[in-house]
């Protein structure tokens, strides 16, 4: 049976109007023929005359009739057999075609089908540009979302919840299609299914999901633009949208200072492994705002001059810099919060665990239930080592100084073993690690869009996918078994960050030559803000929509 995970929506094919148009004028020319054939006979018979006097005549007459009679009927028969040949035909030849599709949009077709090779390096280009094509729908609305409401001094520029409601369903419709590509990819890696012609099949469910995400985001680019009207200059969409974009601007400039302060708090009161997540955020906020502020005042110059298009190209880059200078900023402003919220958790954490060793170490009269898959020499081992772990955890703590969600995550993967639900605490940590690895991968991802493969974002979709259970999962796991989840969750989030890390030393420098990082255009291009060639230096901006318009209003190199 297919796998919901991998049927698609078949497109309509319209090869059946040609057989149909051949079968008709099959039918037609067989009418033609016949009508012609039994003129021909009627006209060779000759005329008898009537009386008595002749009726050999008459009894030869009434012989040619039967002929006649015979050979009408011939032909119709004839012209059906060859009809019912042909549509036989045309049918067989359409069960072929439709059995050959494997996508939603016929990707695949037999006859025509590309490698394996090909093909897995299709789905994998296109888990990457799908995911970008999201992140930056997401970012763009964003920026229109401040315009409900009201605009500081333009209370006439508002735009209401109803006009930005249909582009946040479409955004949602093409997650979800997303996030089934990625569970696909996620399902593949790991070997399911194992036969050839099914892992074929997948991969093909993988590019159908993409394209399919991409076609719901250009089907709604044209509406979109025309909501946003930047074509209306300084004085209409283009000038509201350049307030919200200036004031977001400004907002960060301002958190800028109070960010690195707080970084710096942290970096004297923690181990330097609790903010080596965000260490160079600062700098790559200030690089994202330097590229803002250009080409906000691109935008003013542009729209000044009338020229709205190159004015719309500048803004659009203008956000997405701001927007990925807003990720840099909250990363730093998160961490704070978490690092604090786990070094209060650390005490309550060893003091869950303590109760779930007791456990453990009662009788095994009193555990077989919550321990019979485990046995007793086994049980005794895990106690033991989660002992020397969690006495581990006490030193650091009381040496100093430490990084708590480090702590955090060693208590729990040092207890989860032995756990039987006796502690909630244990969960409740984990989640706090689980939830700040993946903010933290994705962060990178977001603003490393340029370099990060699909490699890691899969692995953050299946991180996230782990840590956000949809709501009819079943309520039943136990204690264990989501603990396990979320320690899952957390690993994986772990590994794409390293991950993206490595895609990014690998990518290198996007743009090379004096001067050229003097605005921030390097940042720019890694960050994905900016579509140009790389060997260009980049000039197009990125903007909502799929494969054939997020690119649109692009500046000089607009496609």
């Amino acid at each position: 049976m297919t796998s919901s995970l991998i049927r698609g929506r078949p497109r309509r094919g319209a090869s059946h109007i040609s057989v149909r148009v051949a079968h008709a004028l099959v039918g037609g020319v067989a009418g033609v023929v016949w009508l012609v054939l039994s003129g021909v006979v009627a006209e060779g018979e000759e005329p008898v005359g009537g009386g008595a006097a002749r009726p050999v005549a008459g009894g030869v007459a009434q012989g040619e009739v039967g002929e006649t009679s015979a050979a009408d009927l011939v032909m119709p028969m004839l012209a059906l057999v060859a009809v019912v040949v042909l549509a036989g035909y045309g049918f067989l030849r359409r069960r072929r075609r439709a059995r050959g599709r494997t996508t939603p949009g016929g990707a695949a077709v037999q006859g025509s089908e590309p490698g394996a090779g090909e093909l897995d390096e299709r789905a994998r280009a296109l888990l990457v540009g799908a995911d970008d094509w999201v992140r930056v729908s997401r970012e763009e609305l964003g920026f229109v979302e401040g315009r409900v409401g009201g605009v500081a001094g333009r209370p006439d520029a508002a735009l209401g919840a109803e006009d930005v409601e249909p582009f946040r369903r479409v955004l949602r419709d093409a997650e979800a299609e997303l996030a089934v590509a990625f569970r696909m990819r996620w399902q593949y890696e790991g070997g399911v299914p194992g036969e050839a012609a099914a892992r074929r099949h997948v991969l093909a469910g993988i590019v159908g999901r993409g394209e399919e995400a991409g076609r719901l985001l250009d089907g709604q680019a044209a509406a979109f633009d025309q909501v946003r009207g930047l074509e209306a200059g300084l004085g209409g969409g283009l000038g509201e949208a350049l307030a919200v974009a200036e004031g977001r601007f400004r907002e960060l400039a301002g958190r800028t200072g109070v960010a690195d302060a707080a970084l710096r708090a942290l970096g004297e009161r923690y181990a330097p492994s609790a903010t080596a997540a965000v260490a160079g955020h600062i700098e790559q906020a200030k690089d994202r705002l330097v590229f803002a502020t250009a080409r906000l005042n691109h935008t003013r110059q542009s729209g000044d001059l009338g020229d709205n298009e190159r004015a719309a190209g500048h803004l659009r880059a203008a956000e997405g810099a701001i927007a990925q200078a807003a990720v840099f900023i909250d990363g730093i402003d998160r961490l704070t919060g978490e690092l604090a919220t786990a070094a209060a958790m650390v005490p309550a954490a060893l003091t869950g665990s303590e109760v779930e060793l007791a456990g453990a170490r009662e009788s095994p009269t009193g555990v077989a239930e919550a321990y019979a898959d485990i046995p007793p020499g086994e049980l005794r081992a895990r106690v033991t080592h989660a002992d020397l772990v969690l006495a581990v955890v006490r030193e650091e703590l009381t040496a100093g100084p430490y990084d708590p969600l480090d702590l955090l995550r060693r208590i729990v993967r040092g207890v989860q073993p032995v756990v039987a639900g006796r502690a909630g605490v244990l969960s409740a940590a984990a989640l706090v690690c689980a939830r700040g690895a993946v903010s933290g991968a994705d962060d990178v991802v977001a603003t490393h869009r340029a370099a990060v493969g699909d490699e890691a974002r899969t692995q953050l979709a299946e991180a996230r996918r782990l840590l956000a259970p949809p709501p009819t999962a079943p309520s039943g796991r136990s204690a264990r078994q989501e603990l396990a989840d979320l320690l899952t969750a957390d690993t994986l989030s772990q590994q794409a960050h390293a991950l993206a890390d490595q895609n990014i030393r690998t990518h290198g420098h996007p743009v090379d030559g004096p001067g050229t990082d003097a605005i921030g255009l390097a940042g720019a291009v890694l960050g994905g803000v900016l579509l140009g060639g790389e060997e260009q230096g980049g000039d197009t901006p990125a903007s909502f929509g799929g494969p054939r318009t997020r690119g649109r209003r692009g500046g000089t190199r607009s496609p």
